[in-house]
């Protein structure tokens, strides 16, 4: 049986950590608060971001602001930042061991379809990519059905099985699917949330970078030729 990867994007795959902590710290010098480091990005991030903007001091109202107009303050300073964002380490080269041996790759994302297209194309694994389940657009953000949801229908209609299914991820949420679920979680460290936050979720795995992935999966029986 061949295995399923399914991928979160930001943080996980894309290597966009910097990028939103330039797009918070330019949100909230907009609006007068103090901009923060890397390990207060990590240990306050959180979905949907405008709960991370509360983790970080800002109002009911500033946060309302953030997201009117389709969060258009969010968007207009993250994607050219992430537009300049690499894949993390090891990450191309699992994509293509796992297209290699007929394994498939998935993105579920609480990003926007077409913009995390673009990145795809932009960095050359469009074709390494079997399918992305995201939001349709910055109005339904948030607002319409949820990763674990989406990836629940998603496996109904191809007939995954769980036990051959793992998800791969930098937040807990990532963990919370695959316990929903009955997957195999892979927490990875480096993204948008701390190390300590992560092993709190109790994943099946930790790693550091997508050259450990592969292991795992050959000592759980998968991609063992790789």
């Amino acid at each position: 049986m061949k295995p399923v990867l399914v991928f979160d994007w930001n943080g996980t795959l894309l290597d966009d950590a910097c990028a939103l902590l330039k797009t918070t710290n330019a949100i909230l010098h907009r609006f007068g608060h103090t901009p923060i480091d890397m390990k207060t990005l990590r240990e306050h991030c959180d979905v949907p971001l405008s709960r991370f903007f509360l983790n970080l001091g800002m109002s009911q109202d500033e946060v309302a602001m953030v997201d009117r107009d389709g969060s258009a303050i969010l968007h207009d300073t993250y994607e050219p930042l992430a537009g300049k964002a690499e894949l993390r380490q090891g990450a191309r080269r699992v994509l293509e061991l796992a297209r290699r041996e007929a394994a498939s790759s998935i993105i579920v994302s609480n990003h926007i379809v077409d913009p995390l297209r673009s990145q795809l194309r932009r960095l050359e694994i469009n074709d390494l990519i079997d399918d992305v389940l995201a939001f349709e657009s910055r109005a339904t953000q948030y607002k319409s059905m949820s990763k674990g949801e989406r990836l629940r229908l998603y496996m109904q209609r191809n007939d995954l099985k769980p036990e051959s299914t793992f998800i791969i991820g930098d937040m807990p949420v990532e963990t919370d699917i695959a316990r929903d679920l009955g997957l195999i979680s892979i927490s990875i460290t480096g993204g948008f949330v701390s190390e300590s936050r992560l092993r709190a979720a109790y994943p099946d795995y930790m790693i550091n970078n997508h050259h450990e992935l592969l292991p795992i999966l050959q000592r759980t029986g998968f991609l063992r030729n790789a």
